[in-house]
């Protein structure tokens, strides 16, 4: 008889060899059936009766002991996922080949890091409260833009000031570029966005000031970065390359200055390229020096030649610098060194005989304006107390014997470690030259003394920014700077955060004192009071002092400081107005910024998920806050069109995009460009049109503006904010306009300030003047929407001037409402324009390039493969390099950069900006109407073919069809009258 101990914890049999019987009974146990004997069997032990139960005893539950054999199938080894996270949490089992081997069984968790920041709050040598502090004292305060041209130094200057203030350990191997915290700023070695950081630095007499800096991209391309930075501040250093001189970006900063009546300053940069690189004589030196400011001054008074402007180092708004170095001084700071070595020493009147043609006799001790004949004891003062100085302390460190370098040093007063004589020569250089110049406090006295205060620059920042009227108690508070005013701030940039899922907004306190939790109103670019849509109440979250890689929180920014705002980007795009929300009076905006270049540069984009579409467009608008000059727009065929100034633009767009706010894979079209369209001559016939319900008729012709009004427009010199007077003053004497159609002038177009123009030629014997005036800013929308999207191919319209002649309009003012006068405004003036030879115009590209000279033939073979063409070639004065400056359409300039690096074996290097729009590409023999052109796949087209061939690929990438017809746009009575007439070639 088998026993419980013939049975494994398992329930298999593991007891003696059994008979059949014993092995039926087995079964029949394995099983779970009990064999068919008596109740009590040997082996088994009978139950214990059970114990009376104790009155009031908790009652007892024996766990009951299962015997029965569990199938394989039915065993549990683990629990399961109820019994483990409980009956209310839902869990699912994932098949083992569900999720691809790209990719980890346990993802590791993303850190977005999009920008360089600090770990922790660096050690300064200034203490941050009291930089606090001095924000409420705005005549301590200045707000400079450094700018200049690509590669001219201006983040090497912030890095000097940087390791003045800061306790930074400098590396000769690794320029710190402490400002460049974008992650392709840091690949690439080039700024692309423009970076603030606010510094206590000291003049020379030691008074300290706080100096709100923005440092600025060099690149061409970014120069939206330079004018949104120029608009907040009250004076600019402009950087200049002592041996490149102006550049393009140079001239393009200066020409944008001026426009906002910004004061200037100039730094003269590399220095030490005339010692190390091009081994002038000192008195060589002088020159190239002298001639470099002299190309800034010569290019300011071509535009303005108000003397006040002019730069000088005897004025005092000059300075010299080498920021690779960390060196900086001017006349007056230079003096102040040889002051103190010297003793007594008048030191403005030795700083003003430091420059010009003022001579120095050695032996005499005495200035003379004489030019020396044949002395060698009398020297320029400039060559003989600054660059002969500077010369021999460069040669006497980079040559001499580490003992001769003791005794020379000591002469003056610079003591080194011996350790540091085993430096190599840039680092040994750098501590000689450190202890030699000091700080550039020489650079802050000019700061201080030529860049006005907020206080003194408020008044002119207010009147030529600020929409509303100047009389009104919130400019009167804003031209005081007055910090107990109401709260108005201008915004002009967005900067990402560092995981680049929200945006600090960037702007400058005009008026009252801004304070955390603070409730403002936020004004977008399209607000007015009239129209009070572009309008949202947002909290203040948090307030910054930017200082590029790390940020000082602030409680509030009185009037005068440029500060970072949290928890108000929401409702920005581009620029806005931060107002407080109690205020009595009408809210004004501060005019958008005019940028001096334009996005004609266009791509198409699409996810290569089509279900990605929703995080592709909320990354545009993302790009579209991060980004002054890129703009977005979907044609009616569907496409998503990113335009921007250039390739390099294009390409960082691109990838901030696809990595930072957007996180997809995206598929990029070939770039081409935008176009325009305008008229050559007037309109053969005068068209009308007559509204849907047959009661009102409009009539128009339409013809080309004169020679630089659309510049004009463009450029702010006359606007619809103007009164009728003044407006026609300025085309009376400008364009010598009769002072009837000068005043009857309705709108520019597209959105006020296009280089378009809508006149009312209409005579009061022949027209109702009142009902006209009824009708008056629907026509206004129909030439709006005619101006933004022309005829030809969809394109903005340019330098046409539509000039209404009659209009019949109904009694009724139910029947000429905007839905019946509008759309025919449109027609109308689609009809004249195709009537008055209409034309496509192009963008042009001003290209910069700087070669040496067995490279410029080369140079010319690329740009006249690209119908470009060479409008100067001038040897660079001073330098080994020539200049070569020519004009090529943008829609060529594509890849314009690798061609001509490739042609010249990396030699030549050019900067590209827009400059002009030009009829493609003749004005008689290019008509982009002609349907007897035929165009062949595959071909290139040229000559009278191009203009078609442009049209009509435009046209079909909107999904627009190839026909372009004036009929479609004219009453079915009028071409019936013309076809009668003969006139029916003017159909098309």
């Amino acid at each position: 008889m088998a026993s419980l101990e013939d049975y494994d914890e398992f329930g298999n049999y593991i007891g003696a060899d059994l008979g059949s019987d014993d092995e039926d009974e087995a079964m029949q146990a394995d099983f779970g059936q009990a064999p068919q004997q008596p109740a009590t069997l040997e082996g088994y032990d009978e139950e214990p009766e059970p114990e009376p139960v104790q009155e009031g005893a908790l009652m007892e539950v024996d766990e009951p002991v299962h015997r029965a054999v569990v199938l394989h199938e039915d065993k549990q080894y683990y629990p399961s996922a109820e019994d483990v996270y409980g009956p209310d949490v839902e869990t699912m089992v994932q098949e083992e080949d569900a999720q691809p081997l790209s990719e980890p069984i346990i993802a590791p968790i993303k850190v977005r890091k999009w920008t360089v920041e600090e770990k922790d709050m660096p050690q300064t040598r200034f203490d941050k409260g009291f930089l606090l502090n001095l924000m409420s004292f705005p005549e301590m305060v200045r707000n400079v833009a450094v700018v200049g041209h690509l590669h001219h130094g201006k983040t090497a200057l912030m890095d000097t000031l940087v390791f003045e203030t800061h306790k930074l350990v400098w590396d000769a191997d690794h320029q710190l570029k402490y400002t460049d915290i974008h992650v392709l700023s840091r690949e690439r070695e080039i700024s692309i966005k423009s970076s603030p950081m606010s510094l206590v630095l000291p003049t020379t007499s030691g008074k300290s000031h706080l100096l709100h800096l923005i440092d600025t991209p060099g690149h061409v391309n970014f120069v939206d970065e330079v004018a949104s930075a120029m608009r907040l501040v009250d004076g600019i250093v402009l950087v200049v390359d002592v041996v490149e001189g102006t550049m393009v970006n140079t001239e393009v900063i200066i020409r944008h200055a001026l426009q906002e009546n910004i004061k200037m300053t100039l730094l003269v940069n590399k220095i030490d390229r005339l010692i190390l690189e091009l081994r002038l004589p000192p008195a060589d030196a002088y020159y190239k020096i002298k001639h470099t400011i002299e190309e800034v001054n010569t290019f300011i008074s071509g535009i303005n030649p108000d003397p006040e402007l002019r730069l000088s180092p005897e004025r005092g708004n000059v300075a010299f610098a080498s920021t690779d170095m960390n060196w900086c001084f001017t006349l007056r700071s230079f003096a102040q060194m040889y002051a103190d070595s010297y003793g007594s020493l008048d030191v403005d009147a030795f700083a003003d005989r430091l420059w010009g043609d003022i001579y120095f006799n050695s032996e005499t001790r005495k200035f003379t304006r004489k030019v020396p004949e044949g002395n060698t004891k009398q020297a320029r003062s400039f060559v003989h107390f600054i660059l002969h100085p500077l010369y021999k302390l460069y040669s006497h460190v980079l040559s001499e014997e580490t003992e001769d370098l003791k005794k020379t040093l000591a002469q003056l007063n610079i003591v080194l470690k011996p350790v540091m004589y085993k430096m190599d020569v840039r680092p040994l250089l750098k501590v000689v030259l450190d202890q030699f110049f000091g700080p550039a406090t020489g650079l802050v006295d000019m700061i201080v003394e030529h860049i006005p205060s907020p206080v003194a620059s408020a008044a002119s920042k207010v009147e030529r920014t600020y929409t509303g009227p100047q009389t009104s108690d919130i400019a009167a508070s804003m031209k005081q700077c007055n910090p107990d005013g109401p709260v108005m701030v201008q915004i002009t940039k967005l900067y990402h955060t560092t995981d680049a899922q929200s945006f600090r907004a960037f702007g400058r306190v005009m008026s009252g004192t801004l304070r955390k939790g603070a409730q403002v109103k936020v004004l977008g670019e399209g607000y007015s009071p009239e129209d009070e849509e572009d309008m949202l109440k947002a909290t203040v979250e948090d307030i910054w002092v930017s200082e590029a890689r790390y940020f000082i929180p602030a409680e509030e920014a009185p009037a005068g400081n440029l500060i970072l705002i949290g928890g108000i980007d929401a409702s920005i795009s581009k620029t806005a107005t931060l107002a407080t929300p109690d205020l009595d009076e009408d809210l004004y905006i501060f005019r958008p910024i005019k940028h001096t270049t334009e996005s004609v540069l266009k791509i198409a984009i699409e996810p290569v998920m089509p279900s990605e579409l929703p995080k592709m467009l909320s990354g545009l608008r993302s790009i579209n806050k991060s980004y002054p000059l890129a703009t977005t727009k979907v044609e009616e065929s569907g496409e998503h069109v990113l335009m921007g100034t250039g390739e390099l633009y294009l390409d960082c767009v691109m990838h901030d995009l696809r990595k930072l706010f957007s996180e997809i894979e995206i598929k990029v079209s070939d770039p081409v460009t935008r176009f325009c369209e305008t008229v050559l001559e007037t309109s053969a016939l005068k068209c009308y049109a007559d509204t849907p319900n047959k009661k009102n008729r409009i009539t128009m012709i339409a013809e080309p503006l004169e020679r630089g009004i659309a510049e004009d427009i463009e450029r702010g010199r006359v606007t619809m904010q103007m009164t009728p007077k003044e407006r026609g003053t300025f085309f009376q004497e400008k364009y010598q306009w009769d002072l009837l159609a000068s005043r009857s002038i309705w709108a520019f177009g597209p959105d006020d300030s296009g280089p378009n123009i809508l006149l009312d030629d209409t005579l009061p014997s022949q027209v109702d003047k009142k009902s006209l005036g009824t009708v008056r800013d629907h026509i206004k929308q129909g030439f709006q929407w005619a101006a933004r999207e022309g005829p030809l191919c969809d394109e903005p319209m340019r330098n046409v001037k539509f000039r209404i002649l009659d209009a019949s309009l109904a009694p009724e003012p139910i029947f000429r409402g905007g839905g019946q006068i509008v759309p025919t405004a449109r027609r109308v003036c689609y009809s004249s324009f195709l009537m008055a030879t209409p034309r496509l115009m192009e963008p042009i590209y001003y290209v910069e390039v700087q070669a040496p000279a067995d490279c410029i033939s080369a140079v010319y073979t690329v740009l006249a493969r690209r119908r470009g063409h060479v409008t100067q070639d001038i040897p660079k004065a001073g330098s080994p390099l020539y200049t070569v400056k020519a004009l090529i359409p943008v829609i060529d300039a594509n890849g314009f950069e690798t061609d001509l690096r490739t042609a010249t074996q990396g030699q030549a290097f050019c900067q590209q900006v827009f400059d002009h729009w030009s009829i493609v590409p003749g004005k008689w023999i290019c008509d982009p109407t002609d349907t007897t052109i035929k165009l062949r796949p595959l071909e290139p087209a040229s000559g009278q073919a191009l203009a078609r061939d442009l049209v009509l690929k435009t046209r079909r990438r909107k999904g627009l069809g190839d026909q372009i017809a004036v009929s479609k746009y004219l009453d079915d009575e009028f071409v019936l009258a013309l076809s009668a007439s003969g006139h029916a070639d003017l159909l098309g």
